[in-house]
């Protein structure tokens, strides 16, 4: 009998949650973090997501998992640990745990912690003999991971989906490095990023015809008003994503249809009609200036694999 699996648990608490939605909503230009996106409904929303037509990202990468899966393995190495930041369903990651030779551990990391252990679970039937530690935590604070009795030969950190670019680059240059911390020396970084291309399509992916994406925006004020005792009225607010070429980014927001005053655990939060609150960032890059901000985070680059349209990118770096 397989042994029951182990939570690392660093979960962020309610107070947490509710200093920084207070911080956000009290700026000139209103934040939510989007890390609080993935409530068990917001995973479910993502999923959905994941499949429409013009969501782009999760099919390519997936293309590109499938094509060089067997190289990104190689460029591992056997006797690997492998710590996925954002795991999610873990899709891709099965792709390359298949192709692994003799993987030492997995560590799936994520801040939602009822469909993280749902998904380990889901891996152990697969994997029998790999020894699978979930942790819930936030990857942007600090953790440690789990300690193993026998001392893997390497880690590599695994970051897919288009995570990275939810981050503005000073917040950036601070993951990368904490990274290559939690890899050590002699460790590896496998990291996905979307491409930057023709904005329409850019925009697409953010607006689907089916209304999937503004439900899960709006799903972020719905946790709001269930968790930390607030009276946001989703119908007062309209999903919008645009694509800013400045800035190299699509900022997704949701917009006050009205003049209104919402309360969130007690505290009234104002909004003008057409005010937004800004939900999320997603930066798209070309492949110089992520290499770039790569090797100023103390990475070698490696090899980069990318679809032939040259949509989306998976890039392993090692620790310099």
């Amino acid at each position: 009998m397989a042994a029951s699996i182990v939570l690392h648990d660093f979960e962020p608490s309610i107070g947490a949650f509710l200093d920084e939605v207070l911080e956000g909503l009290s700026q000139p230009q209103k934040r939510l973090p989007s890390k609080y996106f993935y409530d068990r409904r917001g995973c479910e929303l993502f999923e959905q997501i994941c499949e429409l037509e013009e969501y782009y990202l999760t099919r390519t990468e997936l293309t590109i998992m499938r094509c060089w899966a067997g190289e990104m393995a190689a460029r591992i190495g056997p006797r690997a640990m492998l710590l996925e930041l954002g795991s999610g369903a873990s899709l891709k990651t099965r792709l390359l745990l298949d192709r692994l030779q003799d993987p030492a551990a997995y560590v799936p990391v994520d801040i939602a912690r009822e469909h993280l252990m749902a998904t380990a679970a889901k891996l152990r039937l697969r994997y029998p003999g790999l020894d699978i530690r979930p942790l819930c935590a936030d990857f942007f604070d600090w953790f440690e991971p789990p300690e193993f009795e026998q001392i893997p030969e390497r880690t590599v950190v695994y970051f897919p989906g288009s995570t990275i670019g939810n981050f503005d680059p000073e917040e950036t240059e601070t993951l990368l490095e904490r990274m290559a911390a939690l890899a050590g020396s002699d460790g590896g970084l496998l990291i996905g990023f979307d491409l930057q291309k023709d904005p329409a399509v850019i925009e697409a992916a953010y607006n689907d015809a089916r209304g999937v994406t503004a439900a899960f925006n709006k799903n972020l004020l719905a946790r709001i008003n269930r968790e930390l005792d607030a009276n946001f009225h989703l119908e007062h607010f309209d999903h919008r994503a645009l694509y800013n070429a400045d800035a190299g980014r699509i900022e997704m927001h949701l917009v006050s249809r009205r003049p209104q005053t919402v309360r969130v655990h007690g505290r009234a939060i104002s909004f003008a009609r057409g005010e937004s609150i800004c939900t999320e960032y997603s930066y798209k890059y070309n492949h110089r200036d992520f290499r770039r901000d790569a090797a100023g985070a103390g990475y070698r680059h490696v090899q980069t694999w990318t679809d032939e349209r040259d949509y989306f990118a998976v890039a392993y770096f090692e620790v310099a």
